[in-house]
């Protein structure tokens, strides 16, 4: 280790020496891309298949993710001028159709979404963790440097909560990743330029607005993301420590050097490698380009959201700024307008504000930047000028303009301009991002069903969507049953377990069971501690008896832990949904209380079997008695009826 920091060292000093001596290439307009996608079954569940199909596409466009179900597209690099980003969109469906097919081969599907709705913490393991060593290592790393199992608390419509033992809750997120080269002299005043376009333009890209069924920011990946690949330990509430995900703390004065110094001084290595060829300097002596490969691996596991980069090309040393802002999907065409959206705004307010340092302090835009994370396209920024103005209002009349102006400035021929420049000023109008579509076909589909159904739904309604290519304002809601192979969503107790749950604790009194049970409509009451330990449990049948008693003998209150069932029949949330029908048919009872270890998480009763055996006859009938039409696509089911699913 001591060796690799003495190596990323001698990078730093030779990227000085890089600068000092204009040994970058100037001039060249040149952007690249990289696609993180999800791969999913035919119940739009996460699908470990990452290895099959790399071998089957085989290209080297492809490469691995973090988890077995994604994997990563690298976008040659394009000149701008003047069809670049065309050319970029045509080589993303070219890809993007070879990815499809080689899934196919395997049985699966591919689905371009910021956060795949259907995952549960379950899909987290590190089993799951894609069989590279490097990945491996990094965990470990950051497990060491955190020092405990790694937290997270969002905040959103709802409200999530849990740890986790590794930092595989970061494969939750695929995102489109922009990079446009820029001249070094350049690179602060662009820098700063892309920090303050990253507001605008996440609020209106959002498409990543659930977590495990919960409702949380616009984009849950920038707070997810963080938290996700925080090492800090605990520490004293007054020292101040930065996580390695960041927005960053100031603007940029001169140069790249800036920001890799101060990563290099705050953050500790997590991977380092052997390094067999001569040392930067030397490479340099000979009149050749160094790699800097210790500098670019140390930054690669620094996340800061717009990213700088180092690279070689052709022979040629180029800085970039990678855009790590935007999420994956809803479709192509929304990618490379959103893309589109962000080169054009930095380009436009350099022709119009220049240096941005002396019309905004950073902490603003810091602040815009998590305001449009959290509320996307209802989101109100700070802005130039000392106003605050609502993002669909800034953005339709006045940064669409500014951004095709930019992207004039960089050559982008007019029909480009326009259609990806439009995608943006529609999707203002019609206020429909892609969270926004995803919150409101949740809203439509009501409470038809379980939780696991709606978000397959979603997942199913994105794909096919997707697969047609009309951008996301255009879409309409996803409707309940639109596909088939709903059914699959009911194979494991925790896909429909009742999680909403009402309990009690021992040394409460039985009578507030009994109005529970009134108030609720329920017949089953867990009893947990303190710390949600599943103790015991209150049955209505229980409670009758106890009532009876109580009425006749008038005995003082009774307390919950004198009356409960303590030796209970559990199951955990991957427990076959079969196996605990049978189970609680030859046991006779009513319910099974779910738990992980000996945390209480969820219920299921009988008449949640009840239930989903109505909604399967009905499916099974109405497909048998030709009720429901046929479709074209082999998993829709336009003609499906509402269903419900009801609690215990």
């Amino acid at each position: 280790m001591r060796i690799f920091m003495q190596r990323l060292l001698e990078d730093v000093h030779a990227l000085q020496a890089m600068l000092d001596d204009d040994l970058f290439e100037r001039g060249a307009a040149r952007i690249g891309a990289e696609q993180e996608l999800f791969l999913v079954d035919d119940a739009h569940r996460p699908a470990s298949a990452a290895m099959a199909v790399l071998e089957e596409v085989d290209d080297p466009h492809f490469t691995t993710e973090l988890a077995r179900f994604n994997l990563e597209i690298n976008l040659d690099p394009v000149d701008l001028f003047p069809d670049g980003l065309s050319r970029l969109e045509r080589q993303l469906v070219s890809l993007l159709a070879k990815a499809r097919g080689a899934a196919e081969q395997v049985g699966v599907r591919v689905l371009l979404t910021g956060i795949l709705p259907t995952l549960e913490k379950a899909d987290l393991s590190l089993d799951n963790m894609t069989p590279v060593p490097r990945y491996f290592a990094l965990n470990e790393a950051a497990r060491q440097l955190r020092g405990r199992d790694f937290r997270f608390h969002i905040k959103g419509q709802d409200e999530l909560t849990l740890k986790h033992q590794s930092v595989m809750l970061e494969a939750c997120n695929t995102s489109f990743q922009v990079h446009f080269q820029v001249d070094a002299p350049r690179f602060a005043r662009l820098y700063n330029l892309a920090q303050v376009a990253s507001s605008p333009v996440l609020a209106a890209a959002a498409n990543s607005p659930l977590l495990f069924g919960n409702r949380l920011w616009h984009e849950t990946r920038i707070a997810l993301f963080q938290q996700a690949v925080d090492t800090r330990a605990v520490h004293d509430h007054r020292r101040r420590q930065r996580p390695r995900v960041s927005f960053g703390d100031r603007w940029l004065d001169d140069s790249v050097l800036e920001i890799f110094r101060e990563d290099i001084s705050r953050f500790r290595l997590l991977l380092s490698d052997r390094l067999e060829h001569d040392g930067p300097l030397k490479v340099l002596a000979r009149g050749e380009l160094p790699e800097l490969e210790a500098l670019r691996l140390h930054n690669g596991t620094v996340y800061r959201w717009n990213r700088p980069c180092f690279g070689v090309h052709d022979g040629i040393a180029h800085l970039r700024i990678e855009n790590r802002i935007l999420p994956s999907g809803p479709t192509v065409i929304d990618e490379i307008a959103n893309g589109a959206f962000w080169l054009g705004l930095i380009k436009g307010l350099e022709q119009e504000v220049g240096d941005i340092r002396q019309h905004l302090s950073f902490a603003t835009a810091r602040e815009n930047f998590l305001a449009a994370a959290r509320l996307g396209p209802k989101a109100q920024l700070h802005w130039l000028g000392d106003r605050v103005v609502p993002v669909t209002e800034l953005v339709a009349q006045e940064l669409v303009p500014l951004a095709r102006a930019g992207l004039e400035t960089l050559g982008i021929q007019p029909q480009d301009r326009d259609r990806y420049l439009d995608v943006i000023e529609q999707r203002m109008d019609t206020g429909r991002t892609g969270s926004q579509w995803l919150l409101d076909s949740m809203v439509g589909m009501g409470k038809g069903g379980n939780r696991s159904e709606s978000l397959g739904h979603l997942a199913a309604a994105t794909r096919i969507r997707q697969e047609e290519g009309h951008p996301v304002h255009t879409w309409p809601l996803a409707r309940w049953r639109e596909v088939r192979g709903w059914e699959r969503h009911y194979r494991s107790v925790g896909t429909f377990m009742t999680t909403d749950l009402f309990t009690v604790q021992e040394d409460e009194v039985i009578d507030l069971v009994a109005n529970m049970m009134d108030w609720q409509k329920i017949r089953h009451v867990p009893v947990e501690d303190a710390e949600h330990r599943l103790v015991g449990l209150i049955t209505h049948r229980t409670l009758m008896r106890v009532l009876v008693r109580h009425q006749m003998d008038q005995p003082e209150p009774v307390a919950v832990r004198d009356v409960m069932q303590k030796q209970l029949i559990t199951v955990d949330p991957d427990t076959p949904t079969l196996e605990a029908i049978t189970l609680m048919r030859e046991k006779r009872i009513s319910c099974l209380p779910v738990v992980e270890g000996d945390k209480l998480v969820g219920i299921v009763t009988e008449r949640d079997f009840m239930e989903l055996s109505a909604q399967l006859l009905e499916e099974f009938l109405g497909r048998d008695g030709g009720v429901e039409e046929p479709n074209e696509d082999p998993i829709s089911d336009e003609g499906a009826e509402r269903g419900s699913a009801g609690s215990p």
